[in-house]
């Protein structure tokens, strides 16, 4: 895997962060942590429940897993930081192969700040990278697949329906006792509308639904969720490369609701905006 492959896919660990954004709630979503369950509440309505549940709790501490493996290299990264869960803005430190970079997620903008002695990697003499992901979208279906969010197909969970939610069982995590849910996310859903961006994800999964995973206290808040997708190269676009899939695994976990999470974006004049050049970089990767 190239440097830039594993660039991209550190930089759509941390978009995990930017998740929610989902919707209100009529409760405040906080407080002490009941004992998950079974419920007589069908999966399915508990999965969407638990968004406007876990939006409701207004913040929360986040940590974050991803492993990436293509042919014989692997990449892992780990996170740990704070989202706003309504507005979906986030900050999360993140280390990689001993790398720290920090990164925020503001208003649909990711920005990124390596570690002392790897600042020359931004342009221009700056501190931090810039990535406008309504602009990446925007470049075409190329950049919108290799530098995504990991967590962009929950955001249609709210929505599902009761033939695609499977309840697994019961697990204690980090001292909670919490519901595992499996949901089924068509590969429809997550093109949003874009023919050409459905057919590009169908031939890279080689499938049509894509499977996700939840973890839901008693509260019916989000506790845990992870992601697996395997990717393969589109073939009219790298030809040679058929057998050189790119495994991602991204686990994302939720405590300390109600926890202080204020984020904002770093001044302009410490920015270099590196959208186009990530684009151009992702849509040769093909």
């Amino acid at each position: 895997m190239s440097k830039a492959g594993i660039g991209s896919a550190v930089a759509a660990l941390v978009l995990a962060a930017g998740l929610t954004g989902c919707g209100n709630d009529d409760g405040d979503g906080k407080g002490g942590d009941a004992q998950a369950r079974p419920s007589a509440t069908p999966p399915a309505r508990a999965v969407q429940d638990a968004y406007r549940r876990t939006v409701a709790a207004d913040s929360a501490k986040i940590a974050v897993t991803s492993k990436v493996v293509a042919g014989d290299q692997a990449v892992t990264a780990h996170g740990d930081g704070v989202a706003a869960l309504k507005d979906g803005s986030s900050r999360v430190t993140l280390t990689t192969r001993g790398a720290t970079v920090e990164q925020r997620v503001v208003d649909g903008v990711v920005y990124q700040k390596p570690s002392r002695g790897k600042q020359d990697a931004v342009p221009g003499g700056k501190t931090w990278a810039k990535i406008d992901l309504k602009r990446l979208a925007q470049r075409g279906s190329a950049g919108r697949s290799q530098v995504s969010d990991p967590a962009e197909p929950v955001r249609y969970l709210k929505n599902v329906g009761s033939e695609d939610v499977t309840r697994v069982g019961t697990q204690t995590l980090d001292g909670t006792r919490t519901t595992h849910y499996r949901v089924s996310v068509p590969v429809s859903v997550l093109s949003s509308g874009d023919a050409a961006r459905e057919r590009e994800l169908r031939e890279q999964l080689g499938k049509s639904r894509l499977p996700v995973d939840l973890w839901l206290d008693g509260q019916g808040r989000l506790r845990q969720e992870s992601v697996r997708v395997t990717l393969h190269p589109l073939v009219h676009k790298t030809p040679g490369r058929q057998d050189t899939a790119v495994t991602s695994t991204t686990v994302l976990r939720f405590s300390d609701y109600g926890t202080e999470a204020r984020v904002t974006a770093p001044p302009a004049r410490d920015t270099a905006d590196v959208t186009d050049k990530v684009a151009r970089t992702t849509a040769a990767a093909g």
